[in-house]
């Protein structure tokens, strides 16, 4: 799930209105408007951590990288979970594919433009 679409999950799930997040977080309304929208996709660490500590979640969660979090795809925590018990060289060759696939995705993306 996008950082702005976890934002409003947890927001509207606690009942917050975005003047009331933004003030718990030191940030403007405005600003937090954008993070849900996805207008502003560069949120400082700062913030993040805030966020996080806010709702009450790890930064993980927010940020999508948990695979323990509630709603993950379940092959994508299976693949995960067989991830961490490869061997170094066997996720450095895995590695090495995904950067080749996002390689070909991005080439792939820009033809289409």
């Amino acid at each position: 799930m996008a950082l702005g679409a976890k934002l409003k999950e947890l927001r509207t799930g606690k009942r917050e209105s975005l003047q009331r997040v933004a003030d718990a977080v030191g940030a403007s309304k405005a600003h937090i408007w954008e993070l849900e929208t996805g207008k502003s996709k560069n949120p400082s660490v700062e913030l993040l951590t805030a966020l996080a500590e806010h709702f009450e979640v790890p930064l993980a969660t927010l940020v999508g990288e948990n695979p323990n979090a509630p709603g993950e795809d379940p092959e994508l925590v299976v693949m995960y979970r067989d991830l961490k018990r490869l061997e170094k060289h066997d996720r450095e060759t895995i590695q090495v594919m995904l950067q080749a696939l996002k390689e070909k995705r991005k080439a792939k993306s820009e033809k289409d433009k």
